[in-house]
């Protein structure tokens, strides 16, 4: 296998919203509710797996002011995670549970540069085998940090709010049946996930709950 279509710049996100439109007209329906698709890429590397794992189950101010601290105490490369031992850790804020978690990410030595060039599933399968990495981290990271076109996340909830809006459906699609139904997104299911996640702030505001 090789991989697939990279997301490099707006061009990829238009080319894709259109094919999507033309495979799904209720997608045009999102299309004319949001202000934009946005492009959504992000450097990758150790410092934004760390960055997911700190954000995990707090808030985005607590976990804005967690990174905060571990960016002024140099603790955002491996090295420098596994020299600073728990009680280095601790002081910037990490429950136990995140200071295995990030000690088991700087151990595992991945080869950052080299994900780059793994199919779309094999990426995932090498991420979630690290202690700390769900399905929903490492799609995230497959999506934005590495620009996989193809790659949706079918367990966040936004998304799934949103396709239910869109869709008209009963209830929230449940992950599995989530993923089968974005299966006829292909190629551009990355594209179809940022359209949703735009969407998903459109439909929060009309209904008065905010962004």
């Amino acid at each position: 296998m090789t991989v697939g279509r990279i997301i490099e710049g707006p061009g990829c996100i238009a080319e894709g919203v259109a094919w999507l439109c033309d495979r799904e007209p209720r997608f045009a329906v999102a299309v004319e509710a949001v202000d934009e698709v946005p492009l959504r890429r992000r450097p990758d590397g150790f410092a934004q797996l760390f960055s997911a794992i700190v954000s995990q189950q707090v808030s985005t101010a607590s976990a804005s002011a967690i990174w905060g601290r571990i960016e002024a105490a140099g603790l955002s490369a491996p090295e420098a995670v596994m020299a600073a031992g728990d009680d280095g850790l601790r002081a910037v804020g990490l429950s136990r549970q995140k200071i295995r978690y990030a000690q088991a990410l700087a151990g595992a030595r991945l080869d950052y540069d080299g994900l780059r060039d793994l199919p779309d599933g094999e990426v995932v399968e090498t991420l979630v085998a690290v202690p700390g990495i769900g399905r929903w981290t490492a799609e995230i990271y497959a999506m934005f940090s590495l620009g996989r076109a193809d790659v949706f996340a079918p367990g966040d909830l936004a998304l799934q709010e949103a396709a239910r809006v869109l869709f008209d459906l009963d209830d929230r699609p449940r992950e599995a049946a989530f993923r089968r139904m974005a299966e006829y997104w292909s190629p551009w299911r990355g594209v179809a996930a940022r359209l949703l996640w735009a969407y998903y702030r459109v439909v929060k505001q009309r209904e008065g709950i905010g962004p």
